[in-house]
């Protein structure tokens, strides 16, 4: 069985190659999508559509050119694993979360137990709440198997 699978949520780690290199590490046949990472390059997205009178619609532009990519990719994907870190607030992978579950695509939530109270609606809809990334390839591993 092949699997799609979103990597939603935090940029300032590797916890996508961890979890990549987990699935291959066991012979997993999944493919992996993700938003763009480039923290930079994500905020300047809507750039090329012109100037903007403020930060609050160059954000805005942006955000609707990066939703683009956001929502093709969850709407084909499998599963959408939602990494919550803890030094910023993803308020993104907040709404991928809440995406994934309109559209009744099973998710994965990705975070420390600190953060189980300020995500308890977000892990309500959640199909398994996992701390590490090798839970995390230990699901696919068991959804995937023969």
């Amino acid at each position: 069985m092949s699997f799609n699978v979103y990597l939603s949520g935090e940029i300032h780690t590797d916890w996508r190659e961890e979890i990549r290199r987990g699935a291959e590490a066991v012979g997993l046949d999944v493919v992996f999508t993700a938003p763009v990472t480039d923290h930079p390059a994500s905020d300047a997205a809507g750039d090329h559509l012109g100037e903007t009178p403020s930060s609050y619609w160059r954000d805005h532009q942006s955000a609707k050119v990066n939703a683009i990519r956001t929502r093709s990719l969850i709407s084909d994907a499998d599963l959408v694993v939602i990494r919550f870190g803890d030094k910023y607030k993803q308020w993104n992978a907040a709404f991928d979360a809440g995406y994934a579950a309109a559209l009744g695509t099973p998710y994965i939530t990705l975070h420390d137990e600190n953060l189980v109270h300020p995500l308890k609606e977000v892990d309500a809809e959640a199909q398994a709440w996992c701390t590490t990334t090798d839970q995390v390839v230990e699901t696919l591993r068991y959804v995937l198997r023969d």
